[in-house]
């Protein structure tokens, strides 16, 4: 089990406008970004996908991602491989994804 706090920040719209971040966020748009061909398929993806989508459930009440190796290490996997680089420049966001990939089983 790997929990992982969920870090939460404001940025700027280009309309000047507020918005409110979050590592879940970010994961999400990592996972949605995937071109139709490389989105696992398959029952065992179909549990996996669903077990990310209770622990981001829960996590939105918590504060606390908590993860199972299994789902840890296919969002790692998604992380390491489909990351935009720019998304460094963003220290919150950074920061985000750093505390991810450093998070320690438990």
């Amino acid at each position: 089990m790997r929990k992982i706090p969920v870090s939460k920040w404001s940025s700027k719209l280009p309309t000047g406008e507020d918005a409110q971040e979050d590592l879940l966020i970010a994961l999400n748009v990592l996972i949605g970004a995937k071109k139709p061909e490389e989105i696992p398929r398959g029952i065992d993806k179909f549990r996996i996908f669903g077990k990310i989508a209770e622990a981001f459930d829960k996590a939105v009440k918590t504060g606390t991602l908590e993860l199972e190796d299994r789902e840890y290490n296919f969002l790692k996997e998604t992380i390491e491989k489909d990351v935009p680089s720019t998304w460094a420049m963003n220290k919150n966001l950074l920061k985000a994804i750093n505390d991810f990939l450093d998070a320690k089983e438990e």
